[in-house]
This record gives structure tokens, sequence and C-alpha cells, in this order.
């Protein structure tokens, strides 16, 4: 199982950290110790001091596919879920700043909290509302009408890459409001009125 992730995939967020908009998705990957499963405590790593959280809709996909042509992608998942891409941010500055891939400051141990899968079947998947709460109040809000790649672009694309298996995640991008998290925050992810993710700092 592997964990690819889709980066400034929501334009605000793109400006909100001063990135310019991509033509093609930006794609890096996370290692399977990054999962945090059943609402797991995320635990502060002792090499950042400004982790930021990022919510993201995520895609599992359901069966096996390489080169697959962007009209035929919606046949690779079933199920859509939400996670957090913890980012070190300050680590993340100074990788870029050299040049450097960010695997640091995205794949660390912990940094993949993932939540419950939902069906579907029955959704329009251009009009999906999900959120982030952090002690309560919203600060991230996210429709997947804002994605600058639809999910059967990102399946496509990737997978002009990586073959896809099953189990496989794609955590598609992050809507803006990004703000760093310290002890004791609690973190609640909603796909719509639904609550799917719940995470607390320590």
């Amino acid at each position: 199982m592997k964990i690819l992730c889709v980066g400034r995939n929501y334009s605000e967020h793109a400006k909100e950290l001063g990135n310019a908009v991509p033509e093609n998705p930006v794609i890096f990957s996370k290692p399977d110790t990054a999962l945090l499963k059943n609402n797991e405590a995320f635990y502060l790593p002792s090499f950042s001091s400004d982790v930021h959280h990022e919510v993201e809709l995520v895609i599992k996909i359901n069966k096996v596919g390489k080169k697959i042509q962007e009209k035929f992608a919606h046949n690779y998942f079933s199920e859509i879920g939400l996670g957090i891409d913890f980012t070190a941010r300050d680590v993340q500055s100074e990788l870029k700043s050299k040049g450097l891939p960010w695997e640091l400051a995205k794949a660390f141990d912990g940094s993949a909290p993932i939540g419950n899968f939902i069906n579907i079947e029955n959704m329009d998947l251009k009009n999906i509302d999900f959120s982030l709460q952090k002690n309560g109040q919203v600060v991230q809000k996210g429709n997947t009408a804002q994605m600058i790649f639809s999910f059967e672009k990102i399946v496509s694309f990737v997978s002009q890459y990586f073959t896809l298996k099953v189990g496989d995640l794609i955590y598609t991008g992050t809507p803006a409001g990004v703000s760093q998290v310290n002890i004791g925050d609690k973190l609640e992810g909603y796909i719509g009125n639904e609550l799917m993710l719940t995470c607390d700092v320590k």
C-alpha cells in the first residue's frame, strides 16, 4: 500500500503559501508509517516548531490500474475519506530554499491521520463540502468544485507514473486556512455534516 499526495490543488491555498498555481498535479508520497488510524493522537515531532494541519479528501483505490485514461478513472475508486497532511512548515521552507525534496517535512511518522471512508455511489463528486475544526472553531472549509485537478484527473495522472493497487490512498490537496497546531489542540474533520476524523495533538 502506498500513499500519494497532491500539493497545491486549491488555488487559494497555493496563494496563501506564495506558490504559483501548477499546470499539472504536484505529487509527493508518504510511507505507510505516516498513517494514523482509529483517531490516534498525533505527537508533535521534536525536529519542528511549526507543524501545520492540512485537511484533505482521500481517494481509496479499489482495483489495479496503470496508464488509466481520465474518462475511465472513476472505475478505480468507490470510496472517499478524510485525512490530514501534517506538514513541518519550517522544515519544508528550508528544504524548498535549497531545492530539495519535501519528504522530511511531509512524510514523517504519524503525519497522515486517516478517518472513515464512505461510499460515493450517490454523491456528486464535483460538489463535496468538507471542513476541519480546531478546538471547536472552523479553520478550513473546502468544496471539490474548487479543486484545480479533479479526482479523475489525479487518478489518471498518477497512474501514468505509478501502478495503482488495491488499498492505495491518494490525498487530494488542501483548501486555504492551514495553520499551526499546538499541544492540547483537538482537530475534527467533516465531510458535509458527518464527523469523519478526530485527532488530539500531544
